[in-house]
């Protein structure tokens, strides 16, 4: 029992201790008041104070017309233009203030007005707690930020780091855009924005969306992730990271990139990408892909690097390196591309290879005309070294056609007429109506003219100095039976869209889908400021003395 007197003895005595060593709230000093009275019957506890009252407490310096200070409280009522001072960092003004010393808590109304050095707020009713340093309202207000003006039905300001934060309806209104967001937070000192969820930015040149994004109000750059995209009057840009400088017009983008041309009826994908508003151009590259509406079919273009350039109806595609097309009745490669919608002339240029239905064509010059009016494909050129070769239906053998230039017209989308002129030669497995093999025949002559029709060659006639033989199958050794010349490479035709790809760029897209898949996993958290570079998405190394965006660093 001694014992245990002993415990709670030693519990209260130093329980004692602490209270005595625990920090007592300071008391509100009146510092001036040109009258002052006490009136139990009126306002019982307090002290009436009127005229030109000037209270100080812990920093904080309140001035007004009149106002009850409950001494035992510690606790003030303030009326009549109240202002509240903390340093040279935030002032409040208002009709009405309340003010605990105790607590360190303020409340004011009627007209309430914030200022601090970079920003003013408006609103009816506004609550500033010292002990966090955070000013918050939950009835309609405005901030004026310079060049921009913020409504929000509710928000929060930290005046440490100088932030407001808005977690429901906010618009912020530049001279140069509008942005609205359920939930924003916005530095009134450097001017960064950060968005968090479904937001919008609407200008003159651009609408912009994303649920994850970063604005420099002050230099006009942005950086937006999740779900964003920029759209002009004429194209949509989107992809899992976003750069735009509105000062240029400006924008890039990283990882599963996709542009739409809403006119031209055309789409670009790949992993990255940048678009010149002003000078109508973009860059793409990394798996990069142009998708062109042709005859109610689309045509596959790839190639390591694609560049579009040009106003509407005048926009020229290049593609380089290691170029391939699909469409659904023709295939291509070569090593680069160049197609004027204009001229409606599509140039496939070094070591160009086309696949018309079963037809393997090559020369040294290739180029496919269209008709813009129809916007079909309408005729075929290939200059130098023409060689056509398609398998014969039911044997092993190859038809064979050579020349110096081939001149081509489409049907229904497909190579229909052809005529193949000068120094031309050609074998062919003729067969009759049975599909039975009458002979090879191997001919020389000045022109060649083919009809072809359901993926043969249906008919082949031969012009001016004709000199040739029709051979029985048996009478025409096998190392006759092939063209100088001839290369037979149906093992490169590409049968899908998904061919126009090589091995090494699906690997990279099976890459960058699994770390976009992983930074979607990331927190909603402010990113870091992102210069415009090339190469601007690339991970940095972290600033040495910890800089937090929007916020200022004294060495």
């Amino acid at each position: 029992m001694k014992k245990l007197l002993f415990f709670i003895s030693f519990c209260l005595l130093l329980g004692s201790i602490e209270s005595l060593f625990a920090q007592a709230p300071k008391k509100i000093v009146v510092e001036n008041s040109d009258f002052s009275d006490v009136n139990e019957v009126e306002i019982p506890g307090a002290l009436l104070l009127t005229g030109n009252v000037k209270i100080n407490h812990d920093g904080v310096v309140l001035t007004c017309n009149k106002a009850y200070f409950f001494q035992r409280e510690n606790y003030i009522k303030a009326f009549g233009n109240v202002q509240l001072v903390q340093g040279d960092t935030l002032f409040l003004n208002s009709k009405y203030a309340e003010y605990s010393g105790n607590v360190k808590k303020a409340f004011a109304t009627g007209n309430a007005v914030m200022t601090s050095p970079d920003a003013t707020l408006q609103t009816d009713t506004i609550n500033f707690d010292r002990n966090v340093q955070e000013v918050f309202y939950n009835t309609k207000g405005t901030i004026v930020s310079k060049n921009n003006t913020l409504v929000s039905k509710s928000g929060r300001y930290y005046v440490a780091q100088k932030k407001f934060q808005f977690l429901t309806e906010v618009t912020l209104t530049n001279p140069k855009y509008v942005m609205k967001s359920n939930h924003l937070d916005y530095y009134s000192n450097s001017g960064h924005s950060y968005l968090f969820g479904p937001s919008t930015i609407t200008s003159k040149t651009n609408y912009i969306y994303t649920e994850n994004g970063f604005y420099d109000t002050k230099k006009n750059l942005a950086h937006f992730l999740r779900k964003s995209y920029i759209k002009y009057n004429d194209r949509r840009i989107e992809g899992d990271s976003l750069f735009y400088n509105r000062n240029t017009e400006f924008a890039s983008a990283t990882r599963n990139v996709k542009i739409t041309d809403s006119i031209n009826k055309g789409i670009v994908k790949g992993h990255y990408a940048e678009l010149y508003k002003l000078k109508d151009s973009m860059y793409v590259t990394k798996r990069a892909v142009a998708i062109n509406l042709v005859e109610k079919d689309s045509v596959y273009i790839h190639g390591k690097k694609l560049m579009v350039t040009g106003k509407e109806g005048e926009r020229i595609i290049r593609a380089f390196k290691n170029v391939r097309f699909y469409k659904i009745d023709m295939s291509g490669k070569c090593d680069s591309l160049h197609s004027n919608s204009k001229t409606a002339l599509t140039k496939l240029i070094g070591n160009p290879i086309l696949w018309s239905e079963e037809n393997q064509i090559t020369g040294d010059i290739m180029h496919l005309i269209g008709n813009n009016t129809t916007r079909k494909i309408d005729s075929l050129k290939v200059l130098n070294n023409t060689f056509i070769i398609s398998k014969d239906t039911l044997g092993t053998g190859y038809n064979q056609v050579k020349g110096l230039n081939l001149f081509g017209k489409f049907k229904d989308g497909k190579l229909h007429y052809v005529d193949v002129i000068k120094n031309t030669e050609a074998i062919y497995y003729a067969r009759n109506d049975a599909n039975e093999l009458v002979g090879i025949n191997k001919n020389v002559s000045s022109k060649i003219n083919l009809i072809i029709e359901n993926n043969a060659i249906e008919n082949i006639t031969f012009f001016n100095n004709v000199n040739g033989n029709l051979y029985p199958e048996a009478e025409l050794p096998e190392n006759d039976r092939k063209l100088r010349g001839f290369v037979w490479r149906g093992d490169e035709r590409i049968k899908s869209k998904d061919d126009i790809f090589p091995p090494e760029e699906n690997e990279l897209n099976d890459k960058l889908i699994k770390e976009g898949k992983a930074e979607e996993a990331k927190p909603n958290v402010p990113m870091k400021v992102r210069k415009e570079t090339l190469n601007y998405d690339k991970k940095k190394p972290a600033a040495k003395n910890g800089t937090m965006p929007g916020v200022k660093t004294k060495k």
